[in-house]
């Protein structure tokens, strides 16, 4: 059984940006382990003549025509947008230095 630690989901739950308590990364490293145990059994499962599939039946898209089609008018677009800039969007800036 591959154990996973409490330190093991801190330092991915800080790499992800989300804060964790002891009891919830105590509770996620089991959760995790459990998971690691389950795919690792089925690994052991012997599928040499099992053919690969992604369906269990057979499936196939219903795609529409790609056709151009005129968008709206931007100023249209634009009217309830809480800031413009240049006739785009603005956006708050979310990358940290």
């Amino acid at each position: 059984m591959t154990n996973i630690s409490k330190d093991t989901v801190r330092k991915v739950a800080n790499l992800a940006k989300l804060e964790v308590s002891d009891s919830e990364a105590e509770a996620f490293a089991s959760q995790l382990g459990n998971i690691i145990e389950m795919v690792e059994k089925l690994n052991e499962l012997d599928t040499t003549n099992v053919e690969p599939t992604s369906h269990a039946i057979p499936v196939s898209n219903v795609l529409r025509e790609d056709v151009a089609k005129p968008g709206l008018p931007r100023e249209k677009v634009l009217r309830n947008a809480p800031l413009t800039q240049d006739g785009m969007f603005k956006v708050p800036t979310i990358i940290e230095e």
